[in-house]
């Protein structure tokens, strides 16, 4: 069984930063681009992040380019996601996501929160 899980979530004051990790189990973890994806209230997801397998490549969304900065770890089956120089428009559940067989999986997500 797919399983992703996030943390690193909180609130942080604007230009703050916070580490977001998703723990991966039930596929094989290096076999797969990962993404990660946000949803502030009230509006639709939105795609922040993804990195190839091997983390060789990542792409961001304009929104956050020169401030979030994804990584993955294959030993530990984990991604990441470095944000720093948080705005309020970041605020926003966080998502991790891989697309297997054609079927997407989501975790539960983790709250970020920027606010003064």
């Amino acid at each position: 069984e797919v399983q992703l899980v996030e943390s690193g979530g909180g609130m942080v004051q604007p230009g703050g930063s916070l580490r977001l990790s998703c723990a991966a189990s039930g596929f094989t973890f290096s076999s797969y681009d990962m993404s990660w994806v946000r949803q502030a209230p009230g509006k639709g997801p939105e795609w922040v992040s993804a990195i190839n397998t091997g983390g060789g490549s990542t792409y961001y969304a304009d929104s956050v380019k020169g401030r979030f900065t994804a990584s993955r770890d294959e030993t530990k089956n984990t991604v990441y996601l470095q944000m720093n120089s948080l705005k309020p428009e970041d605020t926003a559940v966080y998502y991790c996501r891989v697309v297997r067989l054609n079927r997407a999986y989501w975790g539960q997500g983790t709250q970020v929160t920027v606010s003064s």
